[in-house]
């Protein structure tokens, strides 16, 4: 993606997709042109603004928007094909699209009906970024309650895509009751530093590091969910922490594709066969071993991808339901379906990222073929929780007919 080049541009006076076919095809699209460079811009760690500007001009950021106000409505199913997609193009945009569909989402699942026509207006109409201060393992920011006004100061060590967004989701802790807390705030509010310290092994592209929060006032009225500064909860409030986690399952089945397509082609144009094989091979695509090899990533890809869909198409049925229906049974059967897929995406595709090396041969460990990155992101970002938990979700579901109780992992 040329830093001088208008990426978007191809998009300019094109109709907007109007079917779940045409937008998966549109981000796949989108993709391409990430992908284009995606490792030399892991390498050069620029905050990923043209990067957003390329999925605002693509449509990608309001596709789930409301008609009314210029979005295209899609589902969630669509949703989850185009974080996909995306992040086969590029794993840490993938990720800042994901958490975005899911903060947008966010005031919808809890917010009182003119807290969610608020902000699904402003972020449609106006095309913006969510970003997330909302890390539940750190109790460090905390919202004090001053009559009508709430006022949040601390700190989070992780956050996500805040710095390169419109809107940002702060979660804080209420000092005098211990619960959480939600507010949507613009990104650049002054009392808002983002600590520029994300230095990991991949996904360095989200923006995910630390965040100083200082003297940032909201009303009462803005507190996500609270009615007379007392929550008013539901099963179908506690969908937020499944959905994340299909989003994850999703860009990790992204990271994957990306993985095996950049090895098949490395293989089609550049691995040699062993020449000690004794059968007079011309070529890397003649080995017996590299064939079993990909014949083994791709079925367990694919078999991945339908456990997702399942999961997903599960899921989404309860999303786009009315609140008032969910039960907390559907609730707890979703999120062991969730769990399911995202270990075996978390497995999968690290096996995918790993085993792609001895399939394209020693040569393709070359910094300039790059092929590190999808390992780097898919084990970097599967160390957000641990992956056991997920088994023994799964595990106490499948044997002891338990479903999962909703805490901020599960």
């Amino acid at each position: 993606m040329s830093r001088t080049e208008n990426p978007g541009s191809r998009w300019g006076g094109q109709p907007r997709p109007a079917t779940a076919d045409e937008w998966i095809a549109r981000a796949r699209e989108v993709a391409e042109v990430l992908g284009e460079d995606a490792v030399a811009r892991d390498r050069a760690g620029r905050p990923p603004h043209r990067e957003v500007a390329l999925l605002k001009q693509a449509g990608l950021v309001t596709m789930m928007g409301p008609v009314e106000h210029g979005g295209a409505g899609q589902n969630w199913i669509t949703a989850c094909r185009v974080v996909r997609e995306i992040a086969g193009g590029d794993g840490s945009i993938g990720q800042l699209l994901g958490h975005h569909y899911v903060w947008a989402w966010a005031m919808r699942l809890v917010g009182t009906p003119e807290q969610v026509a608020e902000t699904e207006h402003r972020y449609t109409a106006e095309e913006l970024l969510f970003g997330g201060v909302v890390n539940p393992r750190d109790q460090d920011l905390l919202a004090t309650d001053e009559g009508e006004t709430l006022v949040f100061r601390g700190k989070k060590f992780f956050s996500t895509g805040s710095r390169v967004s419109d809107l940002t989701l702060l979660e804080g802790v209420l000092e005098d009751s211990g619960q959480h807390v939600f507010a949507v705030v613009p990104s650049d509010h002054e009392g808002i530093t983002f600590g520029d310290d994300w230095d990991n092994l991949g996904q360095r592209l989200t923006e995910s590091g630390s965040v100083e929060i200082d003297d940032v006032r909201v009303p009462w009225s803005a507190a996500a969910g609270y009615v007379d500064e007392q929550f008013r909860g539901t099963p179908y409030g506690t969908l937020n922490v499944p959905t994340l986690h299909l989003v994850f399952t999703n860009f990790y089945l992204g990271i994957a594709q990306g993985a095996l397509r950049a090895g098949l082609a490395y293989t089609r144009g550049r691995t040699r066969p062993w020449p000690y094989g004794g059968e007079g091979k011309t070529s890397g695509t003649e080995e017996f071993y590299v064939l079993e090899g990909y014949g083994d990533l791709q079925s367990k890809l694919w078999a991945a991808e339908t456990l997702a869909d399942a999961a997903g198409t599960n899921l989404a049925r309860l999303l786009h339901s009315a609140r008032e229906e969910v039960t907390a049974e559907q609730r707890g059967r979703a999120a062991v379906l969730v769990a399911a897929a995202k270990q075996r995406a978390v497995d999968v595709g690290l096996e995918v990222a790993n085993r792609i090396f001895e399939l394209t041969g020693a040569r393709a460990t070359a910094n300039s073929v790059g092929l590190d990155i999808y390992w780097r992101n898919l084990r970097t970002h599967s160390l957000h929780d641990p992956v056991a938990y997920k088994r023994t979700e799964v595990g106490r579901y499948a044997l002891l007919g338990q479903l999962p109780a909703p805490t901020p992992y599960t």
